[in-house]
């Protein structure tokens, strides 16, 4: 029998029960898809926060407190250290200590709202130099001015706030020059950016940005920085910088152990690369939770083709009486059920494709990410291939099942 008759004979064999067949592929399309989703979807916020990381520049080198975290106990950890002060960063400020350092800023969060004439929003409250901010994003205000460092040195009550603060604070009135009250101290707005989304994790339109001074002093009440952002001078002297903020830190510190270390520094390059690792590790492990739900579906074609095995056992007995050998009909129920996994993976492919798009404009369009749509080619070969593999391996018990009967006692099955 040619092979070109055996494929028509189990396109045939599937289309006489079409209901039956689109049942059977649905746990192959449903297992593809999600696959195809996770791995799109992986894509597109790898690409995302690489790709916000990296608008920082690679001479952006961030100093946190605490330990180097390696699971959720140190993140909680690194929240409430006090490891770093005002005496650090005066020491990292001498050339003598880093002299590839170029800038530093403290970095100070606040928890809490605005308020202005009975109008209340909670904002993100950040204590930063915002000159030094503005050279990272290139984010200048749409109306009014940055705070410079001299409002930084006297510790002035001066804010510059994002679009959304200023919509639901002041409507359509112009917010320059107003007083915003944060934690009970007036603020003077010097500046209100122009309407930006979220820039390198930074939801501007609903920030408020004061004088790290200011923030620690007044509002924070403490005397240790959430960060340090320090520039290097260049992307070469990357290297020699954190080892010369290191060995500052360390002696600040009066640690002699690295081991003992209550401060961590990394680059963007670090970032990239253990954000990369971990959404690609998370993105396989999701890939392979899923992919349980294919074992589910080749089961299920296995069972299908058990029953279809079975209703056809008057055809099996009339082709080996016309000759057919063992061979012919095992192939004929084997390229059924990989015809049907590799319609499912097929389908899969396509819808997973379809859904990641519509979820990538949804999230640009309402969520205003940066998202871009990736179409993932090595997941969607390898779909296909796994379909067809799982076709292969469960078709294969009721493929030598059929192959196998006696045509005689076939011909006289009721």
């Amino acid at each position: 029998m040619k092979l070109e008759y055996t494929f028509k004979s189990a396109l045939k064999a599937l289309l006489t029960h079409k209901s039956r067949s689109a049942l059977t592929i649905l746990g192959i399309v449903i297992g593809i898809t999600a696959i195809m989703m996770i791995m799109s979807m992986g894509s597109g916020a790898e690409n995302l926060i690489l790709g916000e990381l990296g608008s920082f520049g690679s001479e952006l080198i961030a100093v946190m407190p605490g330990r180097e975290p390696t699971g959720p106990t140190d993140f909680a950890e690194m929240m409430f250290s006090d490891s770093l002060k005002e005496r650090d960063v005066e020491a990292l400020k001498k050339k003598s200590n880093v002299p590839g350092l170029r800038d530093i800023s403290p970095e100070v969060l606040v928890p809490g709202s605005v308020s202005y004439m009975g109008e209340t929003f909670k904002p993100m409250i950040i204590g930063w130099n915002v000159e030094m901010l503005a050279e990272l994003m290139d984010l200048y205000p749409e109306k009014g001015n940055l705070f410079d460092d001299n409002d930084i040195r006297t510790k002035a009550s001066v804010a510059v706030i994002g679009s959304k603060v200023k919509e639901e604070l002041f409507g359509a009135q112009d917010a320059v020059n107003k007083k915003i009250k944060i934690k009970n101290r007036n603020f003077r707005v010097v500046g209100v950016f122009e309407k930006r989304g979220i820039v390198s994790f930074l939801n501007v339109d609903e920030s408020v940005l004061i004088p790290y001074t200011t923030a620690i002093t007044y509002l924070r009440g403490t005397d240790y920085y959430s960060q340090l952002n320090i520039i290097a001078t260049s992307p070469e002297v990357i290297d020699e910088t954190v080892l010369d903020i290191e060995r500052t830190l360390r002696e600040m510190h009066g640690i002699t152990d690295p081991e003992k270390d209550d401060f961590y520094v990394t680059t963007q390059e670090a970032m990239l690369e253990q954000i990369g690792t971990i959404i690609g590790i998370l993105t396989m492990f999701l890939s392979a939770v899923v992919a349980i739900s294919l074992i589910v579906g080749g089961i299920g074609i296995m069972n299908i083709m058990l029953v279809s095995v079975t209703e056809r056992t008057r055809e099996i007995g009339l082709r080996k009486a016309l000759g057919a050998t063992e061979g012919n009909i095992l192939k004929q129920f084997l390229i059924e059920s990989v015809m049907l996994t590799a319609t499912g993976g097929a389908i899969g492919i396509a819808f997973g494709a379809g859904l990641s798009f519509l979820v990538s404009v949804a999230l640009s369009k309402f969520a205003g990410l940066n998202w871009s749509f990736s179409f993932p080619l090595t997941a969607a070969i390898m779909g296909l291939g796994v379909s067809a593999f799982v076709g292969l391996i469960f078709g294969l018990y009721p493929a030598k099942k059929a192959s196998q009967k006696s045509p005689i006692e076939a011909l006289r099955y009721e």
